[in-house]
């Protein structure tokens, strides 16, 4: 058992009788009563996220987890099939667990945790940024630049990204996974 002051993001916990990933967390002293800390939690088998509030000092049950590298080879309908580096075994996983699916191009490495006492796959961390190529993007117009404008593409993986009006068809550009949105172009 582990207590709140244990709390950082990516720890995995046993809450309300499903297994949660912390993604966001706040202490929180306010100038009056007792602090607390302010979470937001994902649910590694719906992938719900919710917010919830611990006292201080409040005992959560901490589930230990391996981390190992794979690589995704294919989505299949809502399951991904990704290999592990190492050993070569192959785990599908449903498109519910992972952070940003419409991000994956196959080959991309991601960190999977896997819970030690169930051997069951609990989250994928993917790489903070991804390079895809430009597949669609609408002609930017000459004369409106006057604020940062953008406009809508089609990266190679189908998802879609607003991006500069400078940024073309072939044009490969740089993803922040966690937001999903444009960061830089990417020179060959």
């Amino acid at each position: 058992m582990a207590s709140t002051s244990d709390i950082r993001n990516g720890l995995c916990i046993k809450f309300n009788h499903d297994i949660y990933k912390i993604i966001e967390f706040l202490h929180v002293k306010p100038g009056k009563g007792p602090a607390f800390v302010r979470t937001k939690l994902k649910s590694l088998t719906s992938g719900k996220v919710l917010d919830n509030t611990f006292s201080a000092g409040h005992k959560i049950d901490v589930i230990r987890v391996e981390t190992h590298t794979f690589q995704f080879l294919y989505p299949e309908g809502d399951e991904f099939h990704f290999m592990n580096a190492e050993t070569f075994e192959q785990i599908s996983l449903n498109k519910n667990i992972l952070d940003a699916p419409e991000l994956l191009k196959e080959g991309t490495n991601v960190m999977v945790q896997i819970n030690t006492e169930t051997d069951l796959p609990l989250s994928v961390d993917m790489p903070a940024s991804v390079i895809l190529e430009v597949t669609y993007a609408e002609p930017g117009v000459k004369g409106n630049t006057a604020t940062n404008a953008t406009k809508n593409a089609t990266v190679e993986t189908g998802a879609n990204i607003n991006v500069p009006l400078f940024i073309n068809e072939g044009d490969k550009i740089k993803i922040d996974t966690a937001t999903g949105s444009y960061m830089e172009r990417v020179k060959e």
